[in-house]
Formats: structure tokens, C-alpha cells, sequence
């Protein structure tokens, strides 16, 4: 081979390394995990796997099954450190017993290595529950399912929520330690515990999504790749737990909200909004995924939850041919109903933005001015953005242009900073 063709077989090898580490590093840090019983051991073995790969893949070729060969090089490395240390107890006699059966059955088959045949589902579980454990902070639980179970590396991570790779890093290492000094187990909660620890696995994904969805701050309104990363991960949590009604409402709402982001940028890359937005551009099959996932969620037979009513909310929205045909008064009972199971403020403010299109502005804005009056949402550019379109319904533009105004300043998004500017001119136009 000469030295072209050897450095595009280089080139090839570590692509396939990087879109099998990509689909399966989960699975792998979460069958060491169960392995070696240690959450930071466990990625740093399968990192060094990664490395034997990227050493011998380009001259031994990529393997049948990359991931099985990735977890048993992993594996082996954990039997020599623990020779090393002179701890062959029980446990490394085990694993040495399990890494020469596989062999063994391979070669008596034939066939390639099979992936690790124990509870792969299982173990993902295991792993997400434990990147989202409240031992955690909210951030570091992010960063670490971000970077343990979503595969993101510490870069793409600190890109999208627009922090120094430096402080990703950081919060993942803090996180790693604090796990193993809270010698947390790699294990699903109890029975008794599930149900609110669930509740922090399915915040964390929620909350990654709605970054991707509309970005807090920086240059793009939008973060489309943070929010397919929570679904592909909401889609993994509900083929774990397919009981859970709130696993499939929170995947029906993902979906069915992902399915208006084509229509959601213009050929400019400027924000539309819902009521300018070209339905045809719809991703139906997303739209089909969300109904069937939110039909499961109701067949489980438990009633929606918070993740069901808003998903409920954004199937009405993706069966109405325009705005003018949208049924804006099941959407009011559907975020009052959500306000009674989920009291919030930003829930208070849908719910005005929906009684607005059923029953006109000013019924709309008595409920927006008691959320100003109550203080709430006080830094939420989103309320004086709400206060100026129902002023400007209703002909008062003078008022209009200083919530639009707060509403600029209050912004952190740049392009959501261009949109209001664009209504608020559009309103001044009016006078």
C-alpha cells in the first residue's frame, strides 16, 4: 500500500471509531459500570479500549461487531489492572471466565464476538439514573448525561450551552468524584424511590431539549442537534421503562415539537413563528411518532401527567391546518389543566397566550398583568414580549414599544433580540 492509500485507511479507520463510539459508548461505560462496580473506572477503561482501537483498527481492519470488541478489550484491561494490584479475587476470576467463554463460543461458531449478551437495556438504565442521581447538581447532571450517555464530547457540550470547555470538563470530573464519594450504587432506585428519581432523569432531558429548541443565549435561536440528543435519549429511557407513562408523554412532546423545526428558520436563518410558519414543511413522520407515543402514554391507563397535557397541547397544534383553525379553547383547558397538576408562572402564560386566540386580547391580558403584579417572571423576556403583542392587539402602541423595548433588553438570544425588534417596529408601523 503506498502512502496515500495507508493514510486513507487511517482516515476510514478513525471515522469508524468515532460513529462506534458515538452509538455505543453508552452501552459499553454502562456494561463496565455493572462490571467493575466503579462509574470513573469504568469510562476510563473503555476510553483506553478506544485507544487500542484507533492504534490497531487501521492496520487489522474494523471488527464484524466494533462494539463487542471495544467492551472485551475493556474487559481485559480491568483483568491486568487488577493483576497488577494483586486483587485476582473472586470478582477478576469471574470476569476472566465470562471474557473466555465469549471467546471460546465465538470461535467454536465461527462467527463474530456477540456484543456483552447481560442486560444491555438494563445497564443503560442503570447508567441514566446515575448520571442523574440528587446527589448531583442540575448542571453537572446535565453535562455528565450529555457526555456518559449521549456520547457528546466535552467540547460539543460546552458549545451548545455556550460555557468554556474548561468548566465543562471541570463540572464532569467534580461530578465523577462526587459520585464515588457518595458511593452511589450502579443500580435503579428502589420501588419507592423511582418515581422521584425518575422525575430528575426526565427534568434533565426536558430541560436539554428545550435548550435545543430555543437557546438561552448566543447567536442561534435554535440548538437542533441538543434537542435530537434528548430525544435519542428519551427513546432509549422509554424502551427501558415502557410502563411509564411519563417516559412516552415526554417522547410524544419531543417529538411532536421537533417536528416544526424545519418550518421554524427562514431561508435567512431568521426565527419564524408558529403563525408564519409553512405547515407543509411539518415533519409528518415526527408528528406520527408523537401521537403513537403519546397513544401509549394513555394506554397505560394512569392519566396524563405534566409531559402528557403538553404534549397533548402540541398534538393540537400539529393537527390544525393553520393558526385561524387551531382549537385555541381545548389548548386554554389543556394549559389549565396543566397549571392545576404543574403550577407555574410560564404555564400562566401560555395559558394567557391561548385565552388570547379563544376569547380575544383583553380577557388575555388581565392574566398576564397578574403574573407582573405578583412579580413573577421579572427577568423572563418573554412576559413584556407577551404584555407588548396584547397591548398592540388592542391599540395601545404606545405601551406596546416599552414592553417591547423591556422584552429586547431583557433578551439574551440574539435572534430572538432580531425578532422583537422586527414586531416591535412592525407594531410603531401601525400608528
Amino acid at each position: 500500500m503506498n502512502e496515500f492509500g495507508r493514510a486513507d485507511g487511517i482516515e476510514s479507520a478513525r471515522r469508524s471509531v468515532a460513529a462506534v463510539w458515538r452509538i455505543e459508548a453508552a452501552r459499553i461505560v454502562a456494561a463496565l459500570t455493572r462490571v467493575v462496580g466503579d462509574f470513573s473506572l469504568a469510562e476510563d477503561l473503555a476510553q483506553e479500549a478506544l485507544a487500542d482501537a484507533l492504534a490497531q483498527w487501521p492496520e487489522t481492519g474494523v471488527p464484524a461487531n466494533p462494539g463487542a470488541w471495544l467492551t472485551t478489550v475493556a474487559k481485559r484491561k480491568a483483568i491486568d489492572g487488577w493483576r497488577r494490584q494483586q486483587r485476582y479475587d473472586d470478582r477478576l476470576a469471574a470476569l476472566a471466565r465470562e471474557v473466555a467463554a465469549e471467546e471460546a463460543e465465538a470461535v467454536g461458531a465461527g462467527t463474530a464476538l456477540p456484543f456483552d449478551p447481560d442486560h444491555i437495556d438494563d445497564d443503560m438504565l442503570r447508567l441514566l439514573f446515575i448520571s442523574c442521581h440528587p446527589v448531583l447538581a442540575r448542571e453537572a447532571q446535565v453535562a455528565l448525561t450529555l457526555r456518559v450517555v449521549g456520547g457528546l464530547t466535552s467540547e460539543e457540550i460546552a458549545r451548545a450551552f455556550l460555557q468554556p470547555t474548561a468548566t465543562v470538563q471541570q463540572r464532569i470530573v467534580r461530578a465523577k468524584k462526587t459520585l464515588a464519594a457518595a458511593k452511589v450504587p450502579f443500580a435503579v432506585p428502589a420501588r419507592a424511590e423511582f418515581g422521584d428519581r425518575l422525575a430528575g432523569v426526565l427534568g434533565v432531558l426536558y430541560l436539554v431539549f428545550n435548550e435545543g429548541h430555543a437557546a438561552g443565549a448566543g447567536p442561534d435561536w435554535m440548538r437542533p442537534d441538543l434537542a435530537r440528543e434528548a430525544l435519542r435519549l428519551g427513546r432509549v429511557l422509554a424502551s427501558t421503562v415502557p410502563g411509564e407513562p411519563e417516559v412516552h408523554g415526554l417522547v410524544a412532546l419531543m417529538e411532536l415539537t421537533a417536528a416544526r423545526f424545519p418550518a421554524r428558520l427562514d431561508a435567512d436563518g431568521q426565527p419564524v413563528l408558529l403563525a408564519g410558519q409553512d405547515r407543509s414543511r411539518w415533519d409528518r413522520g415526527r408528528i406520527l411518532r408523537g401521537r403513537a407515543a403519546l397513544a401509549r402514554a394513555d394506554a397505560l391507563g394512569r392519566g396524563r401527567g405534566a409531559y402528557g397535557l403538553q404534549a397533548a397541547i402540541a398534538e393540537t397544534h400539529a393537527l390544525a391546518a393553520s393558526v385561524e383553525d387551531t382549537d385555541w379553547e381545548r389548548i386554554a383547558v389543556l394549559y389549565e389543566a396543566l397549571g392545576r397538576l404543574a403550577p407555574s408562572p410560564v404555564v400562566e402564560l401560555n395559558r394567557a397566550v391561548a385565552v388570547s386566540k379563544a376569547n380575544g386580547p383583553a380577557a388575555a391580558l388581565r392574566i398576564v398583568d397578574d403574573l407582573v403584579e405578583q412579580g413573577k417572571l421579572a427577568r423572563y423576556h418573554y412576559l413584556p414580549a407577551a404584555r407588548a403583542e396584547l397591548l398592540a392587539q388592542l391599540g395601545r402602541l404606545g405601551e406596546a414599544r416599552a414592553e417591547y423595548d423591556n422584552a429586547i433588553t431583557l433578551a439574551a438570544n440574539e435572534g430572538e433580540r432580531a425578532l422583537l425588534r422586527r414586531k416591535r417596529d412592525a407594531a410603531v408601523d401601525r400608528r
